[in-house]
C-alpha cells in the first residue's frame, strides 16, 4: 500500500535529497503537502513532476504566480497551512524549513502524521517541550534524521543512559579549520560557503563554519535524547565520516560511521532501516584514516557558550536567535565573521537578558516574544558597538 509523504521545505538540500528518495521508490509513495518559499522554477518543476495534492508557497509574490500558471491543475494551492486543508494523515512527514519559521507548521503536522523526520534544529531548540507533548498524546514517532542525532539514537537503543560516560558530535571544522587567526579575520561570505565535506544551505554552512551549529546541536541532543550537557561534548573529525561517538564507563567506545550523505539517514528513518543503501547511492571509497581531535578556541570562540546553555529555561531560545540575526547580517557583509562569536557572548551579558531567559518557553506565544525580543536586541547592540563592516 502506498503511504502519503509530506515535504516542507521541498526546495531545499534536505527536501531534494528526499525526492532523490522518491524518485527510485515511485511505486512506494504518494506525494501529498510540499512546502517551499520563493524559487519559482524549482517549484513549478515539482508540481508538474510529482503532482502533490497540496503546495503550501510562504512568499506572497510567488503564490500569487504558481496559482495563476496552474489555475487549472489538480494539486491545490495555498499560502498558509490550516488543518482544514489536511483531510488526511500523512504517514511520512519530513520537516526541514529552516529557522523559528518552521516551528509552526511542525507542530500542526505532528498532529496529520503518523511519523515525523525532524530535521529543523530550531524547532526542536526552541519548541520541544511542545513538541513532544504533542507528539505524546497523538502517539506520533518523531526521528531526528541530523546526520549526529540519528547516529546517537542509533547507539542510545544499545545501551542506558547510566551506562554512559560521554556522547561526542563530531564537527568537519568547516572551511576554516586549518587557518590563522590572522586570516579568518578577513574571510567573507563566499569563503565560510566552501563547506570541504557537505553540500549545505547558506545559513548552515556558516553556522559550520563558526561552529555554532555544534552548539546548537548540543542544545538538540540534550532536549532529544534527555542527556545531561556534562556528558556531551564536540570533537572535530575533518573527515566527516563518523557522527557520533559513545563513550561507555565500561571503557569501550562505539561510533556510528556512514558516507557524507544526508540519503543514508533520511532512507534508513522512511524506510524503518529496512534498506539496500546501494540502491539509492553508489558504493564510497573504503573505510580510510580516521582523525580526531579537540576543538580550539582560538579558532572557534563560540565554543565559550556551550557553558552558558542551560543557564535558564529560555536561554537556547535565546541564542539561536541572536545567532541568525548575525549569520544574515555576516550573509548580508554588513558584519565582519569574527563579529558573530563577540555580538552572541555580548547578548548573554545584555542587562535585559535574564529577564527573557528565566521565561518558560512553553506557549508559541512565549518563545515568539522572547525570540523576537533577542532578534531585536542584537540588531541593536550591533548599531551600539558599531560593529557593521
Amino acid at each position: 500500500m502506498k503511504k502519503l509523504i509530506s515535504i516542507l521545505g521541498s526546495t531545499g538540500s534536505i527536501g531534494l535529497t528526499t525526492l532523490r528518495i522518491l524518485d527510485l521508490k515511485k511505486n512506494y509513495f504518494i506525494p501529498y503537502l510540499f512546502s517551499a518559499d520563493k524559487n519559482y522554477n524549482l517549484i513549478c518543476k515539482q508540481i508538474s513532476k510529482y503532482k502533490p495534492v497540496i503546495f503550501l508557497i510562504n512568499n506572497q509574490k510567488v503564490y500569487e504566480k504558481v496559482k495563476k500558471k496552474f489555475k487549472k491543475h489538480n494539486t491545490k494551492i495555498i499560502k498558509s497551512l490550516e488543518k482544514k486543508h489536511l483531510k488526511k494523515n500523512s504517514d511520512i512527514t519530513v520537516v526541514a524549513i529552516p529557522g523559528i519559521e518552521g516551528l509552526v507548521p511542525t507542530i500542526l503536522m505532528i498532529k496529520k502524521s503518523k511519523k515525523m523526520l525532524l530535521a529543523n534544529k530550531e524547532a526542536i531548540i526552541c519548541g520541544w517541550t511542545l513538541i513532544k507533548k504533542i507528539a505524546h498524546k497523538i502517539k506520533t514517532k518523531i526521528i531526528p534524521v541530523d546526520s549526529e542525532h540519528f547516529s546517537i539514537s542509533k547507539l542510545l537503543e544499545m545501551h542506558k543512559l547510566d551506562e554512559i560516560k560521554k556522547i561526542y558530535l563530531t564537527a568537519s571544522g568547516g572551511p576554516f579549520l586549518n587557518f590563522k587567526l590572522s586570516q579568518i579575520k578577513k574571510v567573507k561570505p563566499k569563503d565560510a560557503l566552501k563547506h570541504p565535506k557537505w553540500s549545505m544551505g547558506k545559513k548552515i554552512s556558516v553556522d559550520s563554519a563558526t561552529l555554532m551549529n555544534k552548539i546548537l546541536e548540543l542544545i538538540e541532543a540534550q532536549k532529544l535524547f534527555n542527556i545531561p550537557m556534562n556528558k556531551l561534548d564536540i570533537l572535530i573529525h575533518p573527515e566527516s565520516l563518523v557522527h557520533a561517538i559513545l563513550e561507555l564507563k565500561n571503557g569501550l567506545k562505539k561510533f556510528i560511521y556512514h558516507e557524507t550523505s544526508m540519503l543514508i539517514p533520511l532512507a534508513n528513518a522512511i524506510f524503518d532501516n529496512k534498506v539496500e543503501i546501494d540502491s539509492f547511492l553508489k558504493p564510497r571509497k573504503k573505510i580510510q584514516n580516521l582523525n580526531f581531535k579537540k576543538v580550539e578556541k582560538k579558532i572557534f570562540p563560540v565554543i565559550d557558550i556551550k557553558k552558558r546553555i542551560n543557564e535558564f529555561p529560555s536561554t537556547p531560545i535565546i541564542i539561536n536567535a541572536a545567532n541568525e540575526v548575525l549569520v544574515d547580517q555576516f550573509l548580508r557583509k554588513n558584519i565582519q565573521f569574527l563579529t558573530i562569536s563577540l555580538v552572541l557572548k555580548k547578548i548573554l551579558r545584555d542587562r535585559n537578558y535574564k529577564n527573557n531567559a528565566v521565561k518558560q518557553p512553553n506557549t508559541i506565544n512565549k518563545i515568539n516574544e522572547i525570540n523576537n525580543w533577542a532578534k531585536k536586541r542584537t540588531l541593536e547592540q550591533l548599531k551600539q558597538l558599531k560593529l557593521y563592516a
